[in-house]
């Protein structure tokens, strides 16, 4: 990160605010494109042929596909303009949608979710030192902020606009309106972003890996990667828990994500209240209520009235979480945040694949109930690991 931030005093002058704003819309889209078969789930499967655990592999291999990515691209580009990098990247967004609108059948459709994780992982490993080099150093934060902003605009959006167009054109339909939106996004990064030449930085897999020899850290990343594993492992599976046991219509299964995501966007500005009077404190209750969250749904999933409460709460959580988790990377290696950031980035993907996919097999082979328990679980030991770290991370201050 320092060799990043010491930025020369031309670079410093100019603001390419232009090309945060196109980034946000890339982002945007990757983040709808990664998670829209959240509430796609039922017609894919109808119409490829497969289960609803199958199709919610497709999430599983893009965040697998993007742990690889986010990992070897530094290698791999070696000195590469990062600008065509990133173009690079969008295009591929858009030629995975095209793939996926058009797939006739599940391999396919697979393939296009690989090349969406490609994508993903691709582009968020460029995308903090990318917006670093935009803008001047004292806007930096200003630049980042507006740059996230299309993340959390996605989670919003993304689940009740695909269920909703799912419904109204089709899921196919619903991949394809993807496609003009990454086209937009790569004209105007096209025009809008500088050229942007390799850092003569060492490749940084390294010291990526060496961060885990920290207790501190490992034990961070291990609660985070937990947390992940068991929110993904139910949320995946919302959609087909919502029709066949809460047994909503296709408008109000709309309005039911519709409510997740904007109490999730409403929990990213409430947590930074909570985590400067207790920052540890509410990265643990966080997997804490979401726990009692799966066992009020499986105990009260009949009544559609509690489980658009219940809904709703955890989206104001769950969404809020990574919030806390990135400021965990930022004040736990203040010096290696860049690296940091990169096994974050890898961590989260890793588990969500690896939670749909447990998820998924548990929906297949033993029903909803195994898939929400399981969700619990791994909640409560996030929630335990998160109290290991608060205790080494205390003892670490207290020695210094």
């Amino acid at each position: 990160m320092t060799a990043i931030l010491n930025e020369t005093p031309a670079r410093q002058m100019r603001a390419y605010w232009s090309g945060v704003l196109a980034m946000t819309l890339c982002a945007f889209a990757l983040v709808a494109s990664e998670f829209m078969p959240v509430s796609l789930l039922t017609p894919v499967s109808h119409d490829l042929g497969v289960s609803e655990g199958l199709a919610g592999l497709g999430i599983a291999i893009s965040g697998a596909f993007a742990v690889v990515t986010s990992l070897s691209l530094s290698t791999l580009a070696g000195s590469m303009n990062r600008k065509y990098l990133l173009l690079g990247m969008t295009v591929l967004m858009a030629v995975s949608g095209l793939i996926i609108a058009l797939a006739p059948n599940y391999p396919l459709y697979m393939a296009g979710r690989a090349l969406i994780g490609v994508a993903i992982g691709g582009f968020w490993s460029l995308s903090a030192a990318t917006a670093i080099r935009l803008v001047p150093l004292h806007q930096v934060p200003r630049a980042l902020a507006i740059f996230n902003g299309g993340n959390a605009l996605a989670t919003v959006v993304a689940a009740p606009l695909g269920s909703w167009l799912g419904s109204t054109i089709g899921w196919r339909g619903a991949f394809f309106c993807l496609v003009p939106v990454a086209l937009i996004a790569f004209v105007w990064q096209w025009f809008s972003l500088p050229a942007m030449p390799a850092e003569n930085n060492r490749t940084r897999s390294g010291s990526v890996f060496s961060l885990l020899k920290t207790p501190l850290v490992a034990k961070g990343m291990a609660a985070c990667g937990i947390f992940f594993m068991g929110q993904f492992a139910l949320f995946t599976y919302v959609r087909p828990f919502l029709e066949t046991i809460t047994v909503v219509s296709a408008p109000i299964l709309s309005l039911m994500l519709l409510i997740i995501g904007v109490a999730g966007f409403i929990g990213t500005l409430l947590i930074g209240t909570f985590l400067q009077s207790g920052f540890y404190r509410t990265l643990i209750v966080i997997p804490l209520v979401m726990a009692l969250i799966t066992a009020a749904l499986m105990a009260f999933g009949h009544s559609l009235t509690a489980v658009a409460i219940l809904l709703g709460i955890w989206g104001l959580v769950a969404t809020a979480a990574p919030v806390g988790w990135w400021t965990w990377v930022a004040r736990t290696l203040p010096d290696d945040a860049e690296a940091g950031g990169g096994l974050m980035v890898a961590v989260v993907q890793l588990s969500i694949a690896l939670g749909s996919t447990v998820g998924g097999l548990a929906f297949d082979y033993s029903g909803w109930q195994t898939t929400f328990a399981l969700s619990g679980a791994l909640l409560i030991t996030a929630a335990l690991l998160a109290f290991f770290t608060s205790r080494n991370d205390t003892h670490n201050r207290s020695s210094s």
